[in-house]
């Protein structure tokens, strides 16, 4: 408290100055309490305390981005970020509970028990910097994505250098106003999602821009704006030049967001889908893929809304499995037998898949085990069915074998009798077993053991005789 006391005293600075009017030159336009009708009461207590601390501090201080956007939208943020004119190292000296992170751009996060606020510093435009001749170049690659972009700025660079104008509005929650710079409050109020600056040059800045406005619509109910659409059908092939660890993380957000289904038929239809994934190359155009495809993602949409845990490793499954299921038909006829073709298969999908999207290998073991597990649900007789039972994966391999009879893959009662095998007592589910009409090897009987007779020695080694 008294290097807090302290710190107001002798380091304190002059406030953001407010403009006088609703707007300015700049285009800022101030939004008042009586137009937004959002309180402080909107805000969690520990944003809250983080912006009312930094401006008794000196700074001016915000609640920015998808926060901001999704309070308006009467939407429940799923945290709060806040934007600052201090830097990382004012930010850290005011909260003691505080950790700066970050080496490229460095942040703050600010711990308030068990909540977690994100503190970031203004960031302005992208700098200049000089070739081997002295002419200026901008840091980015041969296809425009930006590779360096890490300087701070003022209030409006900061604004300007989001993604959409959506993102780009500032909450003061201590005044109760919404700075905007770039009509965004419009933009919500007439649920559009407009890209901020030359679309163009903003989706080869950053590629990955285009899966976000695709997920962006789908989650906030809002149409792409004409001219935020357009460029997207040319530069869909920048993604190609996306890291794949990127590239999985934003199809995560996009396949987790609850509007998987509408996000992927909307990816298809604006030519996003080549690459990602094979099934949004191939499967979504055979019927019996669709039908399974769309099955496993409404399924994980209803999943994501009643606030259930979903597997992204069962998702991926899903999504992947009817090319497995494509290259161990293959394999079968070339004359394989049935499970090391499937465990080939699965091998060869999933590393051809990473070098388009980089699923992390802990998602490995959880696909394959879903995927190896599908044979053994025909064999319904002798043990089989009780050891696969016991098996810690049985949960998700019966939920996706589930989804197999859903899609018309397998026959429905296949599904219908292993629901009624779980709930049956133990003796109901020996009833239930099938006769294994499988030929199988003749089984082999050991023989008896005769006693030796009178006179003959005993033979003390199996099977060996010795001269």
């Amino acid at each position: 408290m008294i290097r807090k006391l302290l710190h107001r005293v002798f380091n304190r600075k002059p406030a953001a100055p407010v403009p006088l009017s609703s707007s300015s030159s700049s285009g800022l336009r101030i939004i008042s309490c009586r137009q937004h009708r959002i309180t402080r009461d909107h805000i969690s207590s520990c944003a809250l305390k983080v912006t009312s601390e930094l401006q008794e501090a000196g700074y001016a201080a915000f609640v920015v981005g998808g926060a901001a956007r999704d309070v308006l939208l009467g939407l429940e943020p799923k945290d709060f970020d806040v934007a600052t004119n201090a830097t990382p190292e004012e930010v850290r000296s005011i909260f003691r509970r505080s950790r700066i992170i970050g080496r490229r751009f460095r942040l703050v996060h600010v711990m308030c028990g068990p909540e977690t606020v994100e503190v970031s510093t203004f960031r302005g435009s992208m700098p200049l910097g000089e070739d081997n001749e002295g002419a200026p170049h901008v840091h980015a690659d041969e296809h425009g994505r930006l590779l360096r972009d890490n300087v701070f700025g003022s209030q409006e660079e900061d604004a300007r250098r989001r993604d959409f104008t959506v993102n780009a509005l500032f909450f003061d929650p201590v005044k109760g106003e919404i700075w905007d710079y770039l009509d965004g409050y419009e933009d919500i109020e007439a649920k559009r999602l407009r890209i901020i600056g030359d679309p163009i040059r903003r989706y080869r800045e950053d590629p990955v821009r285009m899966l976000r406005a695709v997920r962006l619509a789908a989650k906030l109910d809002m149409q792409i704006d004409a001219g935020t659409a357009a460029p997207i059908a040319d530069l869909a092939p920048l993604l190609q030049n996306v890291p794949p660890s990127r590239l999985f993380d934003e199809m995560l957000k996009l396949l987790l967001s609850g509007h998987a289904s509408a996000c992927v038929l909307d990816l298809r239809r604006r030519g996003l889908h080549h690459g990602l994934l094979p099934m949004l190359d191939a499967i979504l155009e055979q019927p019996l893929g669709e039908r399974f495809i769309m099955l496993a993602l409404e399924n994980t949409d209803q999943r994501v809304r009643e606030e259930k845990p979903v597997s992204p490793g069962f998702l991926f499954a899903a999504l992947l499995w009817h090319e497995v299921l494509t290259a161990w038909d293959a394999r079968q006829h070339t004359g394989e037998k049935v499970i090391p073709a499937l465990h080939q298969a699965m091998s060869d999908v999933l590393a051809i898949q990473n070098k388009k999207l980089a699923i992390p290998h802990r998602y490995d073991a959880i696909m394959k085990e879903i995927w190896a597990m599908q044979p053994r649900f025909t064999g319904r007789s002798g043990r089989r069915p009780f050891r696969l039972l016991e098996n810690p994966r049985f949960r998700a391999a019966y939920d996706f074998m589930l989804l197999r009879c859903e899609s018309g893959e397998l026959d429905r009662e296949l599904g219908k009798w292993w629901e009624a095998f779980q709930r049956a007592d133990p003796r109901e589910r020996e009833a239930m077993l099938l006769k294994d009409d499988t030929p199988g090897k003749r089984k082999r009987s050991r023989a008896r053991k005769k006693p030796a007779s009178v006179g003959e020695p005993a033979l003390r080694n199996k099977g060996a005789i010795r001269e």
